[in-house]
């Protein structure tokens, strides 16, 4: 079964790239995304070079689409697990190194992060916030989605690693959470 920010992050690469459609088989799940017919005109616009390589067989996407699941499938559950190395705070202040029951909440996607709902709107949550696998800590916005992303475990907010409008890559560390 595909997750949802594993469609949404197929979806922005197809948008960055010539690929006009992709398909993927992974656990029994088929997948099948195509863009709109509004990219078709390309071709006749653009010089024949370009257009061969716009469309592309239909084993060249799936090549490219096993290359993408191998670069963010093991990133996913190693960067969202407790810390287990020591390692600098990289803040100046407080604990010199990342203690073994520190789990980090990371990104799940490239986009824009938001601590709040609305501009105007207190945060989801602060240092010193409890938190559980439910709580909603930020957003991160892509493609002009909305993502709220939850905290997958229980415990207390101990440190805010990135700025509210900040870019945040795939991966990148947003908070670290002492865990119950």
């Amino acid at each position: 079964m595909f997750r949802v920010t594993e469609i949404r992050e197929l979806i922005r690469l197809m948008d960055e790239t010539s690929v006009v459609e992709l398909e993927v088989e992974s656990e029994g799940a088929r997948l099948s995304i195509r863009k709109a017919q509004a990219a078709a005109p390309l071709p006749a616009v653009a010089p024949a070079a370009p257009a061969a390589s716009a469309v592309l067989p239909q084993a060249a996407p799936v090549e490219k689409t096993a290359a993408i699941q191998e670069q963010t499938a093991p990133a996913t559950p190693e960067p969202r697990t407790p810390e287990s190395k020591s390692e600098g705070t990289g803040n100046g202040g407080g604990k010199s190194e990342v203690d073994a029951s520190l789990y980090t909440i990371t990104s799940p996607m490239v986009g824009t992060f938001y601590r709040a709902p609305a501009p105007d709107a207190d945060p989801y949550v602060q240092v010193g916030s409890r938190v559980d696998e439910k709580t909603i800590v930020c957003i991160v916005e892509a493609m002009k989605l909305m993502n709220e992303i939850e905290a997958d475990c229980r415990g207390e907010i101990v440190e805010i690693l990135a700025e509210n409008g900040q870019l945040v890559e795939f991966g990148q560390p947003l908070f670290r959470v002492r865990l119950d």
